[in-house]
C-alpha cells in the first residue's frame, strides 16, 4: 500500500491543533493533537511511499514505527486513506485523457467506498459494465451520455427514426443533430461524454436495460413483451420518462428478487379498474396519445440524472430507492418524492 491522503476531502482548522477532514457533519473527521511534527508526517502521505519507507521517514521527524502504524490504521479506519497503488492498477488500462476525465468520479467513489483501494476498485468496475438504453429522446439520451461520462464501459443507444425538434435538449443530442438518424447521434452523443481511447466491452449482454421512451407515457406503458424477455434473461431494467408535468424513475427491477412493472400495473389497476385500458390507448401509436407530449426540459435533466445515478448505485452494488418502488419529480413543486411497490401475488415474477 503506498497511502495517500484522499483528495475528495477538504482540510480545515477547527482550532490551533484540530485538523478536520471534510465538510458535511455526517462524514468529517477530527484528528486532535495536530501539532507541527503530525503535518510534517502528513505531508509524507503523498502516494510515493509504501508504508514501510513512509515509517522510515518518520523516523527521522521522531516518530517511532509502532506509533506510525497505529496512525495509518486510524487514518485508514476514519476513511481517510487511499491507496495510491491500487488507483494505479485499477484505472491501467485507461489512457491519459480517460483517467483525467474520471478524477471527479474516483474523488467521489473514494468517499461512498471508504475503505483504501476500494474506490477505484468500484471505478474499475463500472468500466467493465454495459448498459443499454432504449430511447434516445430529451430523457434517453442525455442519461446515456451521463452514464458514458461516469466511467460506464460500454452505453449502447436503442432507437429508431430521426432527430427532431422535440429530441433536444443539453446533456443529450444537439440542434445541429435535427434530422440525423436518432441512433447514431445519440451513439456519437456518448462518445463524446467518454472521451478519448474509451473501449468498451466486447462481449456479452447487458448488466442493465433503460426503458426511455421519447414520448414519457412509456414509462408506465412501456412493452410488456420486451420487459417480459428480460424476467426471463434475468436482466435488470430501469423504467424512466416524463410524463405530463411528473418525472418517474423506476421500477428498478432485479428478476426474481424486487417488484416488477407487472406488479405496478396491477397495483394500478386495484386502485383504477380503467387502469388496462387507459395504457391500451397510450401504448405504441394508440390513439390517446398527446399530439405534443409535455417534457420540460429542466425536469428531462432532472430525470435523467436521477436515473443515471440509480443506475451506477446498482453498479457499484448498492440497492437504490426505485427497486421495490419508483421515484417521482415534479416540475410543480420541485420535490422528489418515493412510492413504496410490493410484489404482487398475481402477477407471478416470484413464482418458482
Amino acid at each position: 500500500m503506498r497511502p495517500v491522503l484522499k483528495s475528495g476531502l477538504s482540510r480545515t482548522w477547527r482550532d490551533q491543533e484540530t485538523l478536520r477532514f471534510g465538510t458535511l457533519p455526517d462524514r468529517a473527521q477530527l484528528v486532535g493533537r495536530a501539532d507541527e511534527r503530525f503535518r510534517a508526517f502528513l505531508a509524507l502521505l503523498d502516494g510515493e511511499r509504501d508504508a514501510a519507507a513512509v515509517a522510515t521517514a518518520a523516523g527521522e521527524l521522531g516518530l517511532d514505527r509502532e506509533c506510525v502504524e497505529q496512525t495509518l490504521g486510524s487514518l485508514a479506519e476514519s476513511g481517510l486513506l487511499e491507496d495510491a497503488g491500487a488507483v494505479e492498477r485499477a484505472l491501467a488500462a485507461l489512457p491519459a485523457g480517460r483517467r483525467e476525465l474520471l478524477e471527479p468520479d474516483l474523488a467521489s467513489l473514494s468517499l461512498l467506498h471508504t475503505g483504501p483501494g476500494q474506490g477505484a476498485g468500484a471505478l474499475a468496475r463500472r468500466v467493465g459494465r454495459r448498459i443499454e438504453v432504449r430511447g434516445a429522446g430529451r430523457v434517453g439520451a442525455a442519461l446515456a451520455s451521463t452514464l458514458a461520462a461516469a466511467g460506464v464501459g460500454t452505453v449502447e443507444v436503442v432507437d429508431q427514426g430521426r432527430v427532431a425538434a422535440r429530441d433536444c435538449a443539453p446533456g443529450g443530442l444537439a440542434v445541429q443533430e435535427i434530422g440525423r438518424s436518432r441512433a447514431t447521434a445519440a451513439r456519437e452523443a456518448v462518445a463524446r461524454a467518454a472521451g478519448p481511447g474509451t473501449a468498451g466491452r466486447e462481449a456479452g449482454g447487458p448488466d442493465l436495460v433503460v426503458f426511455a421512451p421519447r414520448d414519457g407515457s412509456g414509462a408506465y406503458a412501456g412493452s410488456a413483451d420486451a420487459a417480459r424477455e428480460l424476467m426471463r434473461a434475468g436482466v435488470p431494467h430501469l423504467y424512466v420518462g416524463v410524463v405530463e408535468h411528473l418525472g418517474v424513475v423506476g421500477p428498478l427491477v432485479l428478476p426474481g428478487a424486487s417488484a416488477c412493472g407487472g406488479c405496478f400495473g396491477l397495483s394500478r389497476t386495484e386502485q383504477d379498474a380503467g387502469w388496462p385500458r387507459l395504457l391500451a390507448q397510450l401504448a405504441g401509436e394508440g390513439p390517446g396519445r398527446a399530439r405534443e407530449p409535455a417534457c420540460d426540459g429542466a425536469l428531462a435533466a432532472t430525470v435523467a440524472g436521477l436515473a443515471a445515478l440509480h443506475a451506477l448505485l446498482l453498479l457499484d452494488g448498492e440497492r437504490p430507492p426505485s427497486v421495490d418502488g419508483w421515484c417521482e419529480v415534479s416540475a410543480v413543486d420541485g420535490m422528489v418524492r418515493r412510492l413504496r411497490l410490493t410484489p404482487h401475488l398475481e402477477c407471478g415474477c416470484f413464482w418458482g
